[in-house]
């Protein structure tokens, strides 16, 4: 089955119809994170007739408050988790290459070697760590041309790519490149629509109720209707709140403060900047650039006690660490005043002994004493493998006719070639978010020429309409904080509602 991959108020109003009218599927899935999202697409690909409900938006969790690294696992293989290092790299390639080329782009990254801060063996195991990532990157078989090789760079090259840096007793650099999304949460809506492309029901704004072997209940969170479904299976995909769908799982979710700074602060570096945590094993802070000249600073991993909260703050601690930690390499110190914003998102690790950083990575595929199947663990890197799991435990428990796996083929939506990107029309930043779909948004404003012009940070009104009419954009907030990321600065946020609201206007 094929249909369009657009998602809106109107098609969520018919999809809510037609599964009143038919509440027989195969497979119900709850959570539109990452994970939800990529067990969606699965199944779906897979010829299963399949829904994705989502009690907020998509990407509303930790999908939204990553790193937006697609990274090789290097972390890991330092740990000697060889398996976990490995599954990392091979799924960043299958990203980079296949599934979202115009959403993930090769980072560079620096780590500044200083003599007072690790002296020239620091350097040399810097470097050495690199050269076990590059094994991976070539084991996973990705190209130099689409991740290079690491190299050394000498104190004035370190310089020039990293002007904060402090100078002082600057040995060098280690440079060595990794995988950065434009935007996670633009991951998570381009596996929404894909799978919807072929079939799936993806209705956002809708909770998943007494879930039992006979079938489930769904409550549709604007009206207060409810719809009885009856799934064949049901796949749990709620990450840090999985154990309210499934009391059999237990979690201990860790939190991963971001900060958000004006890349002028760090004169603008070209490079990320990576700095190992003092007296933490195989722990980085990073100075990542953004494509809209802001640099996010991360990242925490603090154990998180009691219920999960939906939306994370960052604490005051969490804050003097990072900046603590960063300007231990740069020449002018950060300040709290350099901070315009902040996220953190709840890593939904499986419960373990020992600090939250020592907590394993892995995921796991659980089935409930009703059928139902628990996705958990993992992290965004990761999900396809993880969706293809949970996926290959529904056909096998539920004895469900199905085909093979076909996600690690699969391009999602405005995905192309590097040549056919640069080959298209539109400004290089709709490509990189849109990828092929950057005609589209620009067709938006051919009856309103002002809808070219940027809001804030450098989003524009044609962006918010396309958001609302294709992206499933239900409100001011689905529009600024997720289908864009202009929430993430108070100031750019209060720039830029009015025409949120007027795009949601003009699409009714």
């Amino acid at each position: 089955m094929s249909t369009s991959t657009s998602l809106n108020a109107a098609r969520r109003s018919a999809d809510l119809a037609a599964l009143e009218a038919g509440p027989r599927v195969d497979v119900l899935v709850v959570g539109g994170g990452v994970t939800g999202a990529g067990v969606a697409l699965d199944a779906v690909s897979r010829g299963l007739s399949t829904v994705l409900v989502e009690r907020h938006d998509l990407a509303f969790g930790t999908s939204r408050w990553s790193s937006k690294l697609v990274h090789g696992g290097l972390r890991y293989l330092a740990r000697g988790q060889i398996g976990i290092a490995y599954e990392s790299a091979r799924e960043r390639d299958v990203l980079m290459r296949v599934t979202a080329p115009h959403l993930v782009r090769p980072l560079p990254m620096v780590v500044p070697v200083h003599r007072d801060l690790a002296g020239p063996m620091g350097g040399l195991l810097a470097r050495a760590g690199m050269g076990l990532g590059d094994v991976l990157r070539r084991l996973a078989g990705t190209p130099d041309s689409v991740l290079p090789r690491p190299r050394l760079l000498d104190a004035r090259r370190t310089r020039r790519l990293l002007p904060g840096v402090d100078p002082e007793g600057l040995l060098g650099g280690v440079l060595s490149f990794d995988g950065q999304l434009i935007d996670d949460a633009r991951l998570v809506l381009a596996l929404a629509r894909t799978a919807a492309g072929l079939g799936t029901r993806v209705i956002t704004r809708c909770s998943a109720e007494n879930v039992t072997a006979d079938g489930v209940v769904l409550r549709d969170e604007i009206t207060g209707r409810l719809v009885p479904l009856r799934p064949r299976a049901v796949v749990n995909a709620t990450g840090v709140h999985a154990d309210h769908l499934d009391p059999g799982i237990r979690l201990s979710p860790s939190r991963g403060s971001h900060l958000v700074l004006d890349g002028a602060v760090l004169g603008h570096p070209k490079v990320a900047l990576t700095v190992p945590v003092e007296g933490g094993a195989a722990r980085f802070v990073f100075a990542l650039p953004q494509p809209d000249g802001r640099i996010f600073l991360g990242l925490t991993d603090e154990p998180v006690e009691g219920p999960a909260p939906r939306i994370p703050e960052v604490p005051a601690q969490d804050v003097d660490f990072l900046l603590e930690q960063v300007n231990r390499a740069l020449r002018v110190p950060l300040r709290r005043e350099d901070v315009i914003g902040a996220f953190a998102g709840l890593r939904p690790l499986l419960h373990g002994d020992g600090v939250s950083s020592d907590l394993s990575r892995e995921h796991s595929v659980t089935v409930a004493p009703n059928g139902m199947v628990t996705v958990v663990g993992g992290k965004l890197t990761t999900y396809r493998a993880m969706a293809e799991k949970a996926v290959d435990t529904v056909v096998d428990r539920h004895r469900m006719p199905a085909g093979p796996c076909r996600t690690r083929s699969l391009p999602l939506v405005g995905a192309a070639s590097r040549e056919g990107l640069d080959a298209l029309a539109a400004p290089r930043r709709l490509v990189a978010r849109y990828g092929t779909e950057a005609l589209a948004v620009l067709a938006e404003a051919d009856d309103d020429p002002t809808l070219s012009e940027p809001i804030a940070a450098g989003v524009t009104g044609a962006e918010l309409r396309f958001g609302v009419r294709h992206e499933g954009a239900l409100d001011v907030d689905d529009l600024l904080a997720r289908r864009t990321r202009i929430a993430l600065v108070d100031e750019d946020r209060a720039k830029a509602e009015k025409a949120a609201e007027e795009a949601l206007a003009a699409s009714v």
